[in-house]
C-alpha cells in the first residue's frame, strides 16, 4: 500500500512539473510577444495630447502662416526635410502644394496638425503659435484631414460618419452624407446607415470610402481642411463624384490641398511649388504656367505621360 501511494504521488508530481514547464514556456513567449505592445503603452508622447489654449469657434478665422520653418525628422537627423519654408495661407483661401515626391508636401500637413514641432521657425494659426494650442482641440475641432486612404472602422456607416462629431443627430449625419454625395449609395445598401463597413471599410469601394470620410469632415465642420492626395487613387467617375463633394466642403474654409495631379489644383487661389524642401514658386495657375518655371515643366511632364 505504501509503495502504491508513493508511485501515485510521484506520478502526480511528475505531471504537475510537466504542466508547469509548458506553462512557463508559454508565459515566456507571451512576455516576449507583449514586450513591444507594453513599450508603446508606457511610451510618453513628446507632444502632449491635451493642454494649451483653445480659440473660441466664433473667433477662429483659419489664418495659417509658416515663418521660416526648418524641420528634420527625429529618425533621420542628418536629412533636413524642410529648409526655410515661408507660406501665408489667408482665411477662406485655397492653397495648393505641388511638386515631385519627397519635396516635403506631406510634412507641411504634419506640422499643421502638430504631429511634430518645427526644428526652427514657427507655424501660427490666427497669429498664435500652434505649439501653444491644445492638440486635441486642434485635431478634433479646428482641422479636418482627408487623405488618399481614409481610416474607417469596423462599425456601421452612421458610426463612421459620427466619428467626426459623436454628438451629432441622425438628421445631421444624413445632411452631411447628402452634401458629400454619399446618401444615394448608402440608401441602396440593404441596411442603409446601419450597414457594417468591415475592417478599414473593406466592403466599400475607394470612392465610397472617400465620400464617407468627406461626410465625416463636414459633420466636424472644421475651419481648416487638409486634402492630402484625396482623389489620386480613384477612377475617373469616382474622382468626379468625390471632387463634387469636396467642392461643397471647401466653401468658406481655409483649404490646404496636396496633390500630384495638376488638374485637381489648377483652380486653387494660390499654388505653391515645392522642390527640395523649399517653396520655389508661388502664384496662380495662369501666371505660373506663363512663367515657364518648374510648374510649367510639371504640367508638360504630366501631359506627356497621359
Amino acid at each position: 500500500g505504501q509503495l502504491m501511494s508513493f508511485l501515485v504521488s510521484a506520478q502526480m508530481i511528475q505531471r504537475s512539473l510537466a504542466s508547469l514547464s509548458v506553462l512557463s514556456g508559454t508565459a515566456v513567449r507571451g512576455v516576449t510577444a507583449g514586450g513591444r505592445v507594453f513599450e508603446y503603452i508606457h511610451k510618453q508622447p513628446s507632444i502632449p495630447t491635451h493642454g494649451g489654449r483653445i480659440i473660441p469657434y466664433h473667433c477662429l478665422l483659419g489664418h495659417l502662416k509658416f515663418d521660416d520653418v526648418h524641420f528634420t525628422y527625429p529618425q533621420r537627423q542628418g536629412h533636413e526635410v524642410l529648409k526655410g519654408v515661408s507660406l501665408d495661407i489667408k482665411p477662406c483661401q485655397t492653397v495648393a502644394l505641388c511638386g515631385l515626391s519627397g519635396a516635403g508636401k506631406s510634412t507641411v500637413a504634419s506640422l499643421v496638425e502638430r504631429f511634430y514641432d518645427p526644428t526652427s521657425g514657427k507655424v501660427t494659426l490666427d497669429g498664435i503659435n500652434i505649439s501653444e494650442l491644445d492638440p486635441s482641440w486642434l485635431r478634433g475641432k479646428a482641422i479636418g484631414y482627408i487623405n488618399q486612404e481614409p481610416v474607417l472602422f469596423s462599425g456601421s456607416v452612421e458610426e463612421n460618419i459620427k466619428y467626426g462629431n459623436p454628438e451629432a443627430s441622425k438628421q445631421e449625419v444624413i445632411k452631411a452624407a447628402k452634401l458629400a454625395n454619399a446618401d444615394a449609395f448608402i440608401q441602396n445598401f440593404p441596411d442603409g446607415y446601419n450597414t457594417i463597413v468591415g475592417e478599414r471599410g473593406v466592403s466599400l469601394s475607394g470612392g465610397q470610402k472617400q465620400r464617407i470620410a468627406i461626410a465625416r469632415a463636414l459633420l466636424k465642420n472644421p475651419s481648416i481642411l487638409i486634402l492630402d492626395e484625396a482623389t489620386s487613387a480613384l477612377d475617373a467617375e469616382s474622382e468626379r463624384l468625390v471632387q463634387e463633394a469636396l467642392d461643397h466642403v471647401m466653401v468658406n474654409r481655409t483649404v490646404l490641398v496636396i496633390a500630384h495631379r495638376l488638374s485637381t489644383i489648377k483652380n486653387a487661389d494660390v499654388i505653391a511649388v515645392m522642390k527640395g524642401g523649399r517653396v520655389v514658386e508661388v502664384g496662380n495657375h495662369k501666371d505660373l504656367k506663363k512663367k515657364g518655371g518648374i510648374y510649367s515643366e510639371l504640367i508638360k511632364l504630366q501631359e506627356s505621360n497621359e
